[in-house]
């Protein structure tokens, strides 16, 4: 349990690290990413606060989908945000194509083992993945379905609102399944106790 509440801890912490480093990079970010730039734009809240306060509000979107969080989806709504502004305070933004690239790519990678480490911790799933199983649970959707119908939504307003979309955010879409796929079963917690690979997890939309 210590091992689960340490790994749950860190990986949320380096979520939203690395999201803020993608944020710096200048070269465009995640969906849910940009659209709390875009919401951050107009409100003058920072990007990581936002981003907790945008976790609240799809948790509570789970109200109708019949959707239960557990105590990684709570952590996550209070964690991931934090840690991204903190990081945003911490670290300038950076200029040059190849600084930017390295930058980038640097956060993507910490995005992707952030996720193998609070996902196999198997506390329960983040607010927006939550959002996607609730949706495949109620309307049988496919999963790939809900994600993509959630995620091009938020991008699209999020854009819209300001937020940056670009290079990198098409990088992220197509690095952060594959590379979370190799994470996950290196830092599953289920690999040493047998009795939570029958949990449920988000594992499998990580991979999509």
């Amino acid at each position: 349990m210590t091992r689960r509440v340490v790994q749950l801890l860190v990986g949320l912490f380096l979520y939203g690290a690395g999201c803020a480093l993608t944020v710096e990079a200048g070269l465009g970010v995640d969906p849910w990413t940009v659209f709390a730039q875009g919401i951050s734009v107009h409100t003058g809240i920072g990007i990581g606060w936002v981003t907790n306060i945008v976790g609240f509000l799809v948790l509570l979107v789970w109200i109708p989908l019949r959707q239960k969080p557990g105590i990684g989806t709570i952590a996550n709504i209070l964690l991931v945000g934090t840690s991204m502004q903190a990081v945003l305070w911490l670290v300038p933004p950076v200029s040059g194509v190849l600084l930017q690239v390295a930058v980038l790519l640097g956060g993507i990678v910490l995005v992707a083992l952030a996720s193998g480490l609070y996902i196999g911790a198997r506390f329960g799933p983040g607010p927006r993945d939550g959002l996607m199983t609730g949706l495949h649970a109620r309307l049988g959707w496919p999963i790939w379905a809900c994600r993509a119908s959630v995620e091009i939504s938020v991008l699209a307003i999020g854009w819209l609102l300001g937020g940056t979309v670009g290079i990198g955010t098409v990088l992220f879409a197509a690095l952060i399944g594959p590379l979370v796929h190799v994470a996950l079963p290196l830092l599953d917690t289920a690999r040493a106790n047998p009795a939570l690979a029958a949990k449920p997890s988000d594992a499998s939309i990580a991979r999509v």
